[in-house]
C-alpha cells in the first residue's frame, strides 16, 4: 500500500487542527481557578446545547417550522423526555425514544 504525501500531510494537518482547540482550552483552564459565577454559567452549557440540537431536530423540517399536528418526531420526543426525567439513563431514554419513533411510524 503506497501513501501519497499529500494526502498524509492532508491527515496530519487535519487532526493537529482538530487536536489544538480541544487541548489548548484545557491546558490554560486547568492551571486557573475559575470564579464562581464562570463555573456556575459553564454547568448551563452542555443543555443549552443539548436543547438547541434537540429543539432543531423536533421542531425544523427543512428549514422551516413543522405543523405540530403532523410532527411525529415532537410525540416521540415526550415519552422519551419522560423516561429520562423518571430513569435519568442514557439506554433507557435512548431506547425509549426508539420504540417511541418506531411505533409512532407504524400507525402514521
Amino acid at each position: 500500500m503506497e501513501v501519497r504525501w499529500d494526502v498524509f500531510l492532508i491527515i496530519l494537518g487535519a487532526a493537529f487542527v482538530t487536536f489544538i482547540p480541544r487541548v489548548v482550552p484545557l491546558m490554560i483552564l486547568s492551571r486557573f481557578e475559575l470564579p464562581k459565577w464562570g463555573m456556575r454559567w459553564l454547568n448551563y452549557v452542555p443543555i443549552s446545547v443539548m436543547a438547541a440540537l434537540i429543539g432543531q431536530e423536533i421542531f425544523l423540517n427543512d428549514g422551516e417550522f413543522s405543523s405540530l399536528a403532523n410532527n411525529i418526531e415532537l410525540f416521540a420526543a415526550l415519552p422519551t423526555f419522560l423516561v429520562a426525567i423518571k430513569t435519568r439513563s442514557l439506554l433507557g431514554t435512548v431506547v425509549a425514544g426508539i420504540v417511541s419513533i418506531m411505533i409512532l411510524r407504524m400507525f402514521f
